[in-house]
């Protein structure tokens, strides 16, 4: 009896056309970090039953640009950088759930078909854009990771230009900032194919990395711009008061998460 193999689609005899490998997930990237206030009414908007706004600094907003080299366990990726390499976005915001702070991330924008995979495995609203980002280099004109140095970062969807930024670096800090420094609180969601159904996966989870590694964070002011679009709407999480800006490269492994509530089973 013939069976077929792969994580993901496409399975075949061989499972070598699976979009994405199974888990664990290793990422080194560059990120460069935004944090703002916006309403914490736009912020509530985005959180569906049972999140509630977080308790401290609801309307903290934090915009990241990442460029990521990733692999599965084995590492084979790295050396077919087509496979591993890919640039991203994201808008991630806080958030309660039991009593518990949580990060979740509201809106994210990535360059190639097997992050878009990932995400939607782990909950992560991913859709596709065009995401560059300054790159540090030790040599020639770009700019070295100390204080002064100016990196700017652009975000666009569909052809529209949704984001941009220039970050100018003042020194070491001691954190990365705070908006994204929690346990992730995502929704798995995947509509019944009978119309009229509702949902057949309908899940909150909680995720986070099983392992991470990073360097010295930096801690700057930025610049930031959000432009409407006619299918995003990003700029609704207006920039109301600057908090920091911050540039640190990591290491990150992802391996699972842990189901908090399904529409079936309930609290777990």
């Amino acid at each position: 009896m013939a069976s077929v193999r792969g994580y993901l689609h496409p399975k075949t005899a061989t499972g070598a056309s699976s979009l994405i490998p199974s888990p664990p997930w290793r990422y080194s990237g560059d990120l460069l970090t935004v944090e703002y206030r916006t309403d914490p009414a736009r912020v509530r908007e985005l959180l569906p039953d049972p999140l509630e706004l977080a308790a401290d600094d609801p309307g903290a907003v934090a915009l990241i640009w990442a460029d990521w080299q990733s692999c599965a366990a084995s590492g084979e990726e790295l050396l077919d950088p087509v496979r591993s390499q890919y640039k991203e976005a994201f808008a991630v915001v806080r958030c309660a759930y039991q009593g518990r702070t949580y990060t979740r991330c509201v809106y994210i924008w990535v360059d190639k078909d097997f992050a878009v995979a990932r995400g939607l495995h782990q909950g992560y609203p991913k859709k596709l854009g065009s995401i560059h980002q300054t790159r540090p280099h030790p040599y020639g004109p770009a700019p070295r990771i100390e204080a002064g140095a100016r990196f700017g970062a652009t975000l666009a969807a569909a052809d529209r230009r949704l984001a941009q930024a220039v970050v100018t670096l003042r020194g070491p800090s001691e954190t990365n900032g705070f908006v994204n420094g929690h346990p992730m609180a995502h929704h798995r969601w995947l509509p019944s194919i009978e119309k009229g159904k509702g949902l057949a996966l309908d899940e909150l989870i909680e995720s986070g990395a099983a392992s991470f590694d990073g360097g010295q964070p930096w801690i700057g002011d930025a610049d930031l711009e959000l432009f409407d679009a006619p299918t995003e709407e990003l700029a609704r999480l207006e920039i109301r008061e600057p908090i920091a800006a911050y540039y640190r490269q990591v290491g990150v492994v992802w391996d699972g998460g842990r189901l908090l509530e399904s529409n079936t089973s309930g609290a777990e």
